[in-house]
């Protein structure tokens, strides 16, 4: 038998409880894998608490890498015993789970999958910001909340490869440590910082070119005013609390500015945008931009992970290991 975590209800970490459950066969266009490591991202959270509703009960968990372990009709370019990584596809809390085999990518003997399972969700992430909401190119200026956490590493660290800038908010001195490591050009420390004010005098009261918020709450108001005009803000995460209702005069037409709401979710569903978006990510990979690894954690001790995540005692992206 083996491990999945499921939430029958939800609310706090403890509902998330390990049960035992045995390898499913493959259907038509699936393969099963085993998974060496599973990634954990703040969406489960929001998934866990009720923000984001799933048909209950669930197996949480949105990205995982280990070893193909059986393959259903239907199904070429894959086989028994390949590595492959994926992204977007729920169900990942699990030793074993049954997954659509166009998700599945496989991986070069370069990358670990620790590595390819902390990464590739916020990967396709960065991707999706990076190219699709807001180009970002030589000379850009970017704030990123969060820097030292799991995305925001990547996003600075992807950005700063395609030769732009990044200020980045962190809530500590050891996190701007961190920040400043994955290539943060500027770095606001204190989760009550005035960033708005910091970022005008940074910029000589300018503004930066793109924002990505995952905080939200009141955040998402004070992130408008760190931005140019003609600038774009991409609203990502409620870590900070709900999404405020919002006047659309909040955006223009004084500040001329654009909100996107991207979802990755949706993004890793489409399969004519997924392909080429693991490709790059995997690629960006191969360039250094990666997770750092936070914290691992045993399939079974789910409940604690989400628990310091939650609490903010970690950096990075965390893993689970069955």
């Amino acid at each position: 038998m083996d491990i999945a975590v499921e939430m029958a209800s939800t609310g706090a970490a403890e509902v998330l409880r390990p049960v035992e459950r045995s390898p499913q066969e493959p259907g038509s266009g699936e393969i099963r894998l085993r998974h060496e490591a599973v990634g954990i991202n703040f969406v489960d959270v929001y998934q866990r608490i009720g923000r984001y509703p799933l048909p209950l009960p669930a197996v949480l968990g949105l990205e995982g890498a280990g070893v193909v372990e059986a393959v259903g009709e239907a199904v070429e370019g894959l086989s028994v015993g390949d590595r492959v990584t994926y992204g977007g596809a729920l169900g990942a809390y699990a030793a074993t789970r049954l997954l659509p085999a166009w998700r599945a990518v496989r991986l070069p003997d370069t990358i670990s999958a620790p590595i390819a399972a902390a990464t590739m969700l916020k990967g396709l992430t960065a991707h999706m910001l990076l190219t699709l909401t807001f180009p970002v190119g030589p000379g850009d200026l970017l704030l990123v909340h969060a820097a030292a956490g799991g995305l925001g590493s990547i996003l600075t660290r992807w950005a700063t490869h395609l030769g732009a800038r990044v200020i980045g908010t962190v809530g500590s001195e050891a996190k701007a440590k961190i920040a400043r490591a994955n290539g943060a050009a500027h770095v606001i420390v204190g989760r009550d910082a005035d960033f708005a004010g910091e970022v005008a005098k940074l910029t000589d009261g300018r503004g930066v070119d793109f924002a990505v918020d995952g905080i939200g709450g009141e955040t998402l108001r004070k992130t408008f005013a760190s931005v140019r005009r003609f600038g774009t803000v991409a609203s990502i995460g409620q870590a900070g609390g709900p999404i405020p209702r919002l006047d659309v005069d909040e955006l223009g037409p004084a500040r001329a500015l654009t909100l996107a709401r991207p979802s990755v979710i949706a993004y890793s569903a489409d399969r004519s945008l997924y392909p080429a978006a693991a490709s790059a990510v995997l690629e960006m990979m191969g360039h250094g931009v990666v997770a750092d690894v936070g914290g691992e954690y045993a399939l079974k001790d789910a409940a604690q992970a989400h628990a310091d995540l939650e609490a903010g005692r970690t950096t990075g992206s965390l893993l689970l290991i069955p």
